[in-house]
């Protein structure tokens, strides 16, 4: 009965410890390879969420950067009006730099006034362009006036000169006599006012010219040297 029994344990112990066994087999590889194989799908699934959603801002971003190309077009064109506005405006608002053979303005001129003692003294007025500038003064007069009064000077010449082509280093003279009377009378002045011609719309100018008397003065045209521009003493034409 003894062995019996130990041999009834035996076969209860051999039992257990094959379903033990099989418990093991069935719980080992196959549990790893499911579980891998799980954790595998959960990584396809992750990653193809992130490829989704990382495309689709992708795309969305360059969206954005194409609309806002777009829209940086219109800035684009206000450049380029801008550009359209400056270049208008590069004339120079005044609209005396850079002109060319048109005719010449007092505000386009370098101005001297000096005194001369031949043909019994006189005013000698000389003018050059401005740097960039060149035009013409008219075959005219210069317009001389002397004080507040209105006093302007005459011809000192009986036929009208020629035109004047005014650039760079060419000088034009005119000169004036502010007295051809043989009287003591006339007014006591320092300066003479100045322009082109008659029809000088552009500001006159005001040059010094030192202590003169002035009494039915007289002015030459346009010359191109000094020597032509002494007005003489006018006292023959009164």
């Amino acid at each position: 009965m003894r062995k019996n029994l130990i041999r009834t344990t035996t076969l209860a112990a051999m039992a257990v410890a094959a379903v033990l066994s099989l418990s093991a087999c069935e719980g080992g590889p196959g549990s790893a390879g499911t579980s891998s194989s799980r954790s595998a799908a959960q990584s396809a699934d992750k990653g193809q969420e992130a490829e989704g959603g990382g495309g689709g801002k992708a795309v969305g971003s360059g969206a954005d950067t194409s609309a806002r190309s777009e829209s940086g077009s219109p800035t684009g064109s206000s450049a380029a009006g801008n550009g359209t506005s400056a270049s208008g405006s590069g004339g120079n608002g005044n609209g005396h730099t850079g002109r060319y053979g048109q005719v010449c303005g007092a505000n386009d001129l370098t101005w001297n006034a000096s005194s001369e003692t031949r043909a019994g003294g006189y005013i000698l007025i000389s003018v050059k362009a401005k740097p960039g500038i060149t035009c013409s003064l008219p075959a005219a007069l210069p317009m001389v006036a002397f004080g507040s009064d209105g006093t302007q000077a005459g011809p000192a010449e009986q036929a009208v000169g020629e035109e004047v082509e005014l650039s760079g280093a060419t000088t034009a003279y005119a000169g004036v006599n502010p007295k051809t009377t043989n009287t003591n009378g006339g007014k006591e002045l320092n300066e003479i006012i100045t322009s082109v011609g008659e029809d000088d719309r552009t500001d006159p100018v005001s040059l010094h010219t030192g202590s003169i008397t002035v009494d039915k003065p007289i002015v030459t045209n346009w010359h191109t040297t000094a020597q032509n521009a002494v007005p003489g003493d006018g006292v023959d034409s009164h």
